[in-house]
C-alpha cells in the first residue's frame, strides 16, 4: 500500500450505541484489518456518549467518537437525532482530519487514505476536500466515498461529491444503482475477519446442536424489513413443515414494528410462535432458553454472542439470508465462513453461485424457497457439497485479500 495512514469516516461503529447493521460491522472490521496490515488507522464515528472521545484499541488503531455532546441527549442510538448529528459531523470532522492527521503526515512525506461511508458523511468528504485544497495538502490524500446502500441518495450533492472523492461501492448491484444516477463507481467488496474462518468452536457447536434437537432446523437473522423477505421465509417454512412436522425456525430480528406482521402471518399459517430471552448475555444462558422451547418458530429477543450466532449458522440445515434487495449480503458470507449453508437473494451477493456454493432465490415466492429447501433435505450429498464450496468461497473474501483489491483501486483513485 502506498499510504501510511488511513482514516475511516462513518456514522456507525463498534459501540453497541453505534452498531446497527452491516455498516457498523464493515467499518469495525476494515479498520482492524488496515491496522493489522501495518497502516496507522483512525475510525471516526458517532460513538457512545459515555465512552472516551479518543481510545487507542490496539497497535495502529484509534477510535475517535464524534457528536458525543449531541448523543448525550439522544440515547436511542446512532441515528437518534440524526439530523442534528450530520451538520455537526460535517462541520467538525474535516478540520480535525486536516490538522491532526494529514498535516503531520504530509510533513513527513507520508500519504493518507480517507474512506467516507454512506450519505451522512458525503458533506464531510466535500468539506474535507475543500479544506485540503485551501491548505495545499490535497495531493497528500487519496479520498474515497463508499456507498453501502441507497439510503439517503436523494439528499447527496453528487456533482460536488464526485469532484471531491472517488466513488466506490460494495457490489455490482450497487454499481448499477449508482449508474442509474449517472455515477461511475469502483467495486471493492466487503470482507470477513480470519477469526470466523474454520467455523465456531466444536464444543459450542455440540452444545448448540444439543439445545436445538428438532429437525430440520432453519435460521433467519436480519432487520424486520420487507427487503429481507421475511414473509417468503415464513411461508416457505410452513410448506416445509407440512412435510416435516418436527421442523423448527429460529429467528433474530430487530425492534421494527413489521415483526408483528411477520409473526401474525406465521400464526395464520398454523405455526406456533414463541419469544425467548437469555437470562444473561452469555451463550450458555441463551442456549438454556432455546433448549426449553417447543414452538415451531422461536424468536430470540436478547443479545446473541457472535460465536453462538455462528454456531447457529453451522448447525442449521440452512440459513435464510434470502433478501430481495441486498447491497452486499454479508450474512450469507458469514454463514459460508461458519461452515453453514447459505440461502441468499439475487441482488448484491456477487459471491453466491446457485446450487454450487449457495441456494439463490430469484423471486419472493415462498414456493420457490420451499422447493429448494426440500431439494437440500432430500440430497445430503448436495447439501455437503454446497457447504464445502461455501467455505472455499469465504476464504477468498477474507479482509487480507480484500485489502489487496483496495490497494489497487486506491492507486487508480489517486490519479
Amino acid at each position: 500500500m502506498d499510504f501510511s495512514h488511513a482514516v475511516l469516516l462513518s456514522f456507525e461503529g463498534p459501540d453497541p450505541y453505534s452498531m446497527v447493521g452491516g455498516l457498523g460491522t464493515r467499518v469495525t472490521e476494515l479498520s482492524a484489518a488496515l491496522a493489522a496490515s501495518g497502516v496507522e488507522t483512525t475510525l471516526l464515528f458517532v460513538g457512545d456518549p459515555n465512552l472516551p472521545p479518543v481510545e487507542r484499541v490496539g497497535n495502529g488503531l484509534t477510535y475517535r467518537r464524534w457528536c458525543q455532546w449531541i448523543s448525550a441527549h439522544h440515547p436511542g442510538g446512532v441515528y437518534d437525532g440524526e439530523w442534528g448529528k450530520v451538520p455537526d459531523y460535517t462541520r467538525s470532522v474535516a478540520p480535525a482530519v486536516v490538522d491532526e492527521i494529514v498535516r503531520p503526515a504530509a510533513a513527513r512525506g507520508e500519504r493518507v487514505l480517507v474512506i467516507a461511508e454512506d450519505w451522512q458523511t458525503s458533506w464531510a468528504a466535500i468539506e474535507l476536500d475543500r479544506l485540503l485544497r485551501e491548505a495545499g495538502l490535497r495531493d497528500a490524500v487519496t479520498m474515497m466515498w463508499n456507498a453501502n446502500n441507497t439510503y439517503g441518495f436523494d439528499s447527496i450533492d453528487w456533482g460536488a461529491l464526485q469532484n471531491a472523492a472517488r466513488i466506490t461501492t460494495v457490489s455490482r448491484y450497487m454499481k448499477f444503482e449508482l449508474q442509474v444516477r449517472g455515477r461511475e463507481a469502483l467495486v471493492i467488496p466487503n470482507g470477513i475477519p480470519d477469526r470466523i474462518l474454520g467455523g465456531p468452536p466444536d464444543e459450542l457447536v455440540r452444545a448448540t446442536a444439543a439445545a436445538l434437537t428438532q429437525r430440520p432446523l432453519f435460521v433467519k437473522v436480519g432487520r424486520f424489513d420487507e427487503d429481507k423477505r421475511w414473509m417468503q421465509a415464513i411461508e416457505a417454512f410452513a410448506l416445509v413443515r407440512a412435510a416435516h412436522p418436527g421442523a423448527k425456525l429460529v429467528t433474530r430480528g430487530g425492534r421494527e414494528a413489521y415483526g408483528e406482521a411477520i409473526f401474525d402471518r406465521a400464526r395464520q399459517l398454523g405455526l406456533s410462535v414463541e419469544g425467548v430471552k437469555g437470562a444473561s448475555r452469555d451463550a450458555e444462558a441463551l442456549l438454556d432458553a432455546l433448549a426449553g422451547t417447543t414452538a415451531d418458530v422461536v424468536d430470540i429477543r436478547s443479545f446473541v454472542p457472535e460465536e453462538l450466532l455462528f454456531a447457529l449458522y453451522h448447525v442449521a440445515d440452512a440459513v435464510l439470508a434470502n433478501s430481495g434487495k441486498e447491497p452486499f449480503g454479508l450474512v450469507g458470507l458469514e454463514v459460508m465462513a461458519s461452515g453453514g449453508l447459505a440461502v441468499t437473494g439475487a441482488t448484491g451477493e456477487d459471491y453466491a453461485e446457485p446450487f454450487s456454493n449457495a441456494i439463490v432465490c430469484d423471486t419472493g415466492d415462498g414456493r420457490e424457497l420451499a422447493v429448494y429447501l426440500e431439494a437440500l433435505l432430500n440430497d445430503d450429498r448436495l447439501a455437503r457439497s454446497i457447504r464445502s464450496a461455501g467455505e472455499a468461497t469465504a476464504e477468498r473474501y477474507r479482509w487480507s485479500v480484500v485489502l489487496d483489491v483496495l490497494s489497487s483501486k486506491a492507486a487508480y483513485a489517486r490519479l
